[in-house]
């Protein structure tokens, strides 16, 4: 069998590589990482081949793990790490059958593989551009935004409306606690020229009623059409919902994941230590919780039910919640 102990500890490195740059979500990450490592797979066989990639994709989920909670601006969502390896996996898997059915050789296998991970990385690529052109319209003229912290393919909806369809409209961010990265959204939208303001997380249900529609990023979107992404999403969607403002959820193709989640405690993610008590006293007598005590104890994720979401904007065009299980079904046929 071929060695791939130094394939597998090499893919983290070139995967952490590539997050590196912040224009490349998770997905799009562990899909490049895993394309190179079958550019430098060198398994003579099918059955090898399929093994060390395995072990590499394996290699991965348990990097996710370990490294959930990263410092701030980085990847930290177990589902996104899980819709990416989901992702190439189904994709091999499915070149592989086709293979099978063919005389075609191993090396040629590999090389067709090669060339249609290259493809599949060329629409990821523009899988952002064309969301954010058809969440764009959503986007209405003197209109007020709720946005939760910082999401890229959200912010690209807000550039292409402000930029290029030239309407004018104002946009509340929230602060995205417990690494505040709604400043990092805020600071970005005053430097593009678009009026907003930070508000705590805390201060959603004071500000919803003055905003007309709520756009939320996502980590994941699961096959009910709910969402999982940054923690405090659920409730936003939440107030939003009871005052009657649209909540639409902002995602490229690329996340959608065959997750089920039943309920917040049923995510592919760790439970943290906030939902459950121990009965020691010293546990209790601490002078108090430091911020980074919390954020380890809390958190980062949540999941946001279908039925509180209004819309899906994503590459594939505009779907309902109930939308979601069909694009699956395609995607793994």
């Amino acid at each position: 069998m071929a060695d791939s102990t130094n394939g597998e500890s090499g893919i983290i490195a070139q995967y952490q590589t590539f997050l590196q740059d912040p224009e490349i979500s998770t997905p799009v990450a562990i899909f490049k990482a895993l394309t190179e490592f079958v550019r430098d797979n060198a398994a003579p066989t099918m059955s090898e081949f399929m093994e060390t990639l395995e072990g590499a994709a394996q290699s991965i989920r348990d990097d996710s793990q370990k490294t959930r909670r990263t410092a701030q601006g980085q990847h930290k969502a177990t589902i996104a790490t899980l819709a990416g390896v989901d992702l190439f996996m189904r994709f091999v898997t499915r070149n592989a059958h086709d293979f099978s059915l063919s005389a075609k050789s191993f090396e040629d296998f590999k090389d067709h593989l090669l060339s249609r991970a290259a493809l599949i990385l060329e629409k990821a690529f523009t899988a952002r551009i064309k969301t954010a052109e058809i969440g764009a319209e959503f986007v209405q003229d003197n209109s007020v935004i709720l946005v939760h912290a910082y999401s890229r393919v959200v912010m690209s909806v807000l550039y292409h409306a402000a930029n290029v369809q030239n309407k004018r409209f104002k946009v509340y961010v929230t602060e995205g606690r417990p690494n505040s990265e709604g400043l990092n959204a805020v600071k970005a939208l005053r430097e593009a020229g678009i009026p907003c303001r930070a508000i705590l997380d805390s201060a959603v249900g004071y500000i919803v009623d003055k905003v007309d529609m709520v756009f939320v990023g996502a980590e994941g979107v699961v096959e009910n059409g709910g969402v999982i992404n940054q923690i405090g999403t659920y409730q936003i969607a939440l107030v939003a919902n009871s005052l009657g403002k649209p909540v639409y959820a902002v995602a490229e193709s690329y996340k959608f994941v065959r997750v089920y989640p039943l309920n917040q405690y049923d995510l592919p993610a760790a439970t943290p230590e906030i939902v459950s008590f121990t009965s020691r006293r010293k546990s209790f007598s601490s002078n108090g919780e430091s911020e980074t005590s919390l954020e380890a104890t809390n958190p980062s994720v949540d999941y946001t039910p279908p039925q509180y979401v209004t819309l899906l904007l994503t590459d594939l065009g505009v779907l309902t919640p109930s939308g979601v299980s069909d694009e699956l079904i395609k995607l793994y046929l």
